[in-house]
């Protein structure tokens, strides 16, 4: 099976290359990736001499190069390429539109001209916006809540579009929060590990009663390959890890592991539109035969590990 991956270098991207050429060792897999702030090459140094992977420097919105890329035929094409920091849409939204739309709209223009056999769009469950009790289906309504959330739900739309329209066989993941190695230092979990140990404040949103389901990144990777092969083309798959957790609880749990006090959390001002609780019915991906294997509280402990372990990797990145 020959796929490509947009965004491969990014967090969730490099894990699933790793992923794959772990469990499938025969794979070939070719990795566009536009090297933005969070793309680091750095996170596939393991696997960048294997026999079945090449890596394309370039960006998903060139037409040109997403053509020529894609002329060299593919069996699959699974999209993690996105901007994804809600801080960031909030500021600076243009850059997230111009990704997460256009260059969903410019593979799959290449995936209908080549005849692409599955695309795979992967997604969050952020573009369903908040929910106060029980979780969201896949049938769920669309209502995003920050720029970044509404670019990704245009994303999913379009490709929903292509598949009607021009019966393009596309498949929808909607995963919940990942964490994990390689994840870039912005993002909760690892903006907090790295500023406890350095003894740098740790703050914390509002009065961080935002609850969010957390999903090991592996789990995330294992339930896109099974969606790969065995979803239904035209559907939609959520992707949860039955961990809602209080962002509160996330900081104590990283502080307790660190041996760190309580005193390093600061509260501030709440983000604009800063929704207040996820939650994801998966029964549908169930069905498939996928449900998460890593244990929560281990995989915490061994996600501050290797943060520990690895600040030649992020200490660069915070600078």
């Amino acid at each position: 099976m020959k796929i490509l991956v947009t965004g491969g270098c990014g967090f969730i991207g490099s894990n699933f290359i790793r992923y794959m050429f772990d469990t499938h060792p025969d794979i070939e897999i070719v990795n566009l990736d536009k090297l933005t702030y969070a793309g680091n090459p750095e996170n596939l140094r393991d696997v960048e001499k294997l026999d079945g992977y090449t890596f394309v420097h370039g960006d998903i919105c060139d037409e040109t190069l997403v053509d020529k890329v894609m002329s060299g035929g593919f069996d699959a094409v699974l999209n993690f390429a996105a901007e994804s920091h809600v801080d960031r849409s909030i500021t600076g939204p243009s850059e997230f539109i111009q990704t997460d739309v256009f260059g969903t709209f410019t593979l799959l223009e290449g995936c209908r001209s080549y005849g692409v056999a599955r695309y795979l769009q992967v997604s969050t469950d952020e573009v369903y916006g908040s929910i106060e009790e029980g979780s969201f289906t896949e049938e769920s309504p669309l209502e995003p809540n920050s720029p970044y959330s509404a670019s990704k739900a245009a994303g999913d739309l379009l490709a929903r579009a292509y598949y009607v329209t021009y019966g393009l066989p596309v498949l929808i993941t909607r995963s919940s929060n990942n964490f994990g190695p390689y994840q870039y230092p912005e993002k909760l979990m690892p903006l907090f590990i790295t500023n406890a140990l350095d003894d740098i404040e740790l703050p914390l949103y509002g009065d961080g009663m935002n609850v969010r389901d957390w999903l090991f990144v592996t789990d995330n990777c294992a339930a896109i390959d099974l969606v790969l092969r065995e979803g239904e083309p035209g559907e939609v798959y959520n992707i949860g890890g039955e961990q809602e957790r209080a962002n509160i609880e996330i900081t104590r749990a990283i502080l307790e592991v660190l041996g760190k006090p309580e005193s390093l959390i600061e509260y501030v001002t709440d983000r604009p539109g800063h929704d207040r609780r996820y939650s994801l019915d998966s029964g549908k991906l169930a069905a498939l035969g996928f449900e998460p294997r890593e244990d929560f509280e281990e995989m915490l402990a061994e996600t501050v590990q290797w943060y520990v372990d690895n600040r030649l990797w992020w200490e660069p990145l915070k600078k």
